[in-house]
C-alpha cells in the first residue's frame, strides 16, 4: 500500500508559477495527472522510481518539470508559464508495474490538489 498526499495548489495568474508535491510512502514510479470539470482525468508527466526517466505530456512539455527526492520520498511538479487552460485538479499517482499514460496505469493516487489559473 502506497499513500500519497498533495500539496501545493492554489490560485495564480497567468504566467505565474506553482511547485506541487507530492509526498510518498514508498518508491515507486510516479505520474501527475489533472482533470478539468466536465473533462476526463488526462496524463501529465511522470518520473521513474529513480528519478533519470521523465515523461511530459505534449501540452505542458518546456513549461512543467517533474523531479523527486528520493530521500524525502517526495515527487514535484515545477509549472511555470501557467495558462487559463492548466486550470484542474492535479493528482499524483504510483504506478506499481506497465505503461504510464492512462489513469487505469496506476495502482494509488492521493487526494487532489486544486490549481486555478486566472486570465
Amino acid at each position: 500500500q502506497v499513500q500519497l498526499v498533495e500539496s501545493g495548489g492554489g490560485l495564480v495568474q497567468a504566467g505565474g508559477s506553482l511547485r506541487l508535491s507530492c509526498a510518498a510512502s514508498g518508491r515507486t514510479f510516479m505520474g501527475w495527472f489533472r482533470q478539468a470539470p466536465g473533462k476526463e482525468r488526462d496524463f501529465v508527466a511522470a518520473i521513474s522510481s529513480s528519478g533519470p526517466s521523465t515523461y511530459y505530456a505534449d501540452s505542458v512539455k518546456g513549461r512543467f518539470t517533474i523531479s523527486r527526492d528520493n530521500a524525502k520520498n517526495t515527487v514535484y511538479l515545477q509549472m511555470n508559464s501557467l495558462k487559463p487552460e492548466d486550470t484542474a485538479v492535479y493528482y499524483c499517482a504510483a504506478r506499481i508495474r506497465g505503461s504510464y499514460l492512462l489513469p487505469d496505469d496506476y495502482d494509488y493516487w492521493g487526494q487532489g490538489t486544486q490549481v486555478t489559473v486566472s486570465s
